[in-house]
């Protein structure tokens, strides 16, 4: 039997721009904890490692110079808690699908296409956000920062999915939109797709990638090519 072709996607700054409710539930956390706030661009930037990389770097970057490294770790914790508990509450308010995303998602399943996710957000916030956002029923599975021991750029993101998922390596592509997508890609030895303007402090060109996109207006032609 052949396998179906198997896409990738990440999640945060790939199928949606998540960015406005991320940086909502990351500024309450900081207010709360009397540390600096984030505006939009930096949340972005800030984005693609997860909830309590999110925090940790936006601590270390505001952090008071009387609280020890130690204390921070601790503050980190409850921050992240905190951070999750409003998040899961407002996941979906000003966040929006990326350009061409629905049109695509409808014509990969119409060919045949199975479709994972592959997102260092938690597999449950993942879930429900797919799920308020109306694509869940795409895809045939969804893997969070938590599913497995580890997560992107660790390739055993991805090759976990495609086993999961009954795939093959040699008939899989990535879509993301940071080095972190890129790495995992690459190290997996399946070919990536990278957005623009991703959430991640560096440039394209910094970025593994074969093939580079806008938003997702056209990308069929591109997937067209593998299969």
């Amino acid at each position: 039997m052949n396998q179906k072709f198997t896409i990738l996607f990440d999640l945060d700054g790939t199928l949606a721009d998540t960015a406005p409710d991320l940086m909502k539930a990351h500024n309450h956390v900081m207010k709360k904890f009397g540390y600096a706030s984030r505006n939009i661009e930096e949340i972005r930037t800030l984005a693609g490692r997860g909830a309590a990389v999110m925090i940790g770097r936006s601590i270390w970057k505001s952090a008071r110079k009387e609280i020890s490294k130690i204390n921070d770790e601790k503050i980190k914790k409850n921050m992240t808690k905190e951070f999750i508990n409003f998040y899961q509450k407002n996941l979906v308010i000003d966040s929006k699908l990326i350009n061409g995303v629905l049109n695509f998602l409808n014509w990969s399943k119409k060919n045949n296409i199975s479709m994972g996710v592959c997102t260092n957000k938690q597999e449950k916030l993942a879930i429900d956000f797919l799920k308020q956002i109306k694509i869940y029923d795409y895809f045939e599975y969804v893997a969070g920062g938590n599913t497995f021991d580890y997560c992107k750029p660790d390739p055993r993101h991805i090759t976990n999915m495609v086993e999961i998922m009954g795939g093959d390596l040699k008939k899989t592509i990535m879509i993301g939109d940071s080095e972190n997508d890129a790495e995992a890609a690459k190290s997996a030895g399946v070919p990536m797709i990278l957005l623009e303007d991703g959430y991640t402090e560096k440039k394209v060109e910094q970025i593994y990638h074969n093939h580079l996109v806008k938003d997702f207006i056209g990308i069929e032609k591109i997937i067209s090519t593998y299969f």
